[in-house]
């Protein structure tokens, strides 16, 4: 039996009905991201400029998504679009290099700590995939440690580890090790135990772009381990980079990996991935080596990728970006938590750099950096109905947020405000059907 607050999702939103009619004729599940699957049908949008966008219902909506973390500067900023509007007519692929990608290099060269070089894709997958392959090469070994439920796109080696594995073969699940984030004893026991390891690869905020944190003092304790034994560390930084700080999570915690991944923000909202890090590392590219990494892609630092990733890094370089995304961030994040207080909710919502979570259903040390949550804790606030009947509220409420908010320099205190007033409608609504 639908609940109340269905009830209101369906009646407000008949034209994305009508579309999710159509589109689920065409494509599987009617979507084409799994992150964008929604009972009883997802939402189609119709435009978008700053920090609101409009679905296809005319309902005007306060992102929080930002297309899935990629837009810091906000929708359709004026320079992301001048840039990308001058180099279209400019032409949009010419097969050879271009001062672009030399300048776009170099701002991630400037920003990010651990690029001494860097290597284009086209997407964070292509990414983190090209990172493991390079660690393989570099150490001549075989085996990757991943943590568990961390996320790193979907190509065979990462899905191996999950329940997602249908059509994986054996023979890659079999060079991959699961480990336990947060207990450096059990990686120093596989490190020493296994001489077939290349790398260690991980979201350094924890899982689900820090859903599950990691204690910062483990990013330290990882980065000596790999260290003594030769180990290639990979800091997956797809979500983190130039949001968590300018210089992402590596420049936050003063840890410098070896690799890290790149994508999201560093293209503008255009598609782009980065492999960046060590020089004798990313070489394993150049050519006259006896063990070399072929690497093509057509769409690699193409024009307009390129335009909106240099506009966006130097918006970022030359404007308090970052502090406004921030100061946001910390805002929704203290008005959350007061929420939960007035209205006698179990909860805790947390902030770091320009990503908000919200729990439902437990309560933590926010204020420690080192709290990690207990496996108990994890499942609370991973109820999936809970999270499905906030996400409908919220979005009932002119909210596409939650429990997850990813901010950006352009979120005024007049949206924060009005998110705040939706939330409070949403987990009142959430109350009265017993759901929380």
């Amino acid at each position: 039996m639908a609940t109340k607050i269905e009830e209101t999702y369906i009646k407000n939103h008949q034209n994305s009905a009508k579309k999710y009619q159509i589109s689920k004729n065409i494509f599987p599940n009617g979507v084409t991201h799994d992150a964008r699957n929604l009972e009883p049908f997802p939402f189609f949008m119709s435009h978008a400029e700053g920090t609101r966008k409009w679905d296809v219902d005319d309902n005007e909506i306060i992102d929080y998504w930002g297309g899935h973390g990629a837009l810091i500067l906000g929708h359709a900023h004026k320079a992301v679009t001048d840039a990308v509007s001058y180099q279209i007519k400019r032409g949009t692929h010419y097969a050879a290099s271009t001062d672009l990608e030399i300048e776009w290099a170099q701002l991630i060269q400037t920003l990010i700590p651990s690029a001494e070089k860097v290597r284009f894709q086209s997407s964070g997958t292509e990414a983190t995939m090209m990172a493991l392959r390079m660690a393989r090469v570099f150490t001549g070994k075989n085996k990757i440690v991943f943590f568990k439920n961390h996320f790193h796109g979907w190509h065979d080696y990462v899905q191996s580890v999950g329940s997602n594995d249908a059509g994986i073969p054996n023979e890659i699940k079999n060079t991959i090790i699961l480990a336990n984030p947060n207990n450096i004893n059990e990686i120093d026991n596989l490190l020493t135990h296994n001489n077939d390891i290349a790398a260690i690869m991980l979201e350094p905020t924890g899982a689900h772009m820090g859903w599950i944190p990691i204690r910062p003092s483990f990013l330290f304790e990882l980065r000596e381990i790999t260290k003594k034994h030769g180990v290639v560390l990979i800091f997956d930084e797809v979500v983190t980079g130039f949001r968590t700080s300018i210089g992402g999570a590596q420049k936050l915690y003063g840890v410098i990996p070896d690799l890290c991944s790149l994508a999201k923000i560093v293209g503008g909202g255009l598609p782009a991935g980065v492999v960046a890090g060590k020089k004798d590392i990313i070489n394993t590219l150049e050519i006259g080596q006896l063990q070399r990494i072929a690497h093509y892609g057509t769409f690699n630092a193409n024009p307009l990728s390129a335009a909106g990733g240099v506009a966006t890094l130097n918006t970022l370089s030359t404007q308090p970006i970052n502090k406004s995304a921030n100061a946001a961030a910390k805002k929704l994040q203290t008005g959350l938590n007061d929420l939960l207080s007035k209205l006698e909710i179990t909860g805790t919502s947390t902030a770091l750099g320009a990503t908000v979570m919200l729990y439902l259903g437990i309560h933590f040390d926010y204020n420690n950096p080192e709290t990690i949550l207990t496996p108990e804790q994890e499942d609370i606030s991973n109820n999936l109905l809970t999270s499905h009947q906030l996400k409908l509220a919220m979005f009932n409420n002119g909210v596409d947020g939650g429990p997850r908010f990813l901010l950006s320099g352009v979120h005024s205190n007049q949206d924060i405000e009005e998110t705040l007033s939706a939330t409070e409608k949403s987990l009142m609504q959430m109350q009265s059907e017993k759901i929380i």
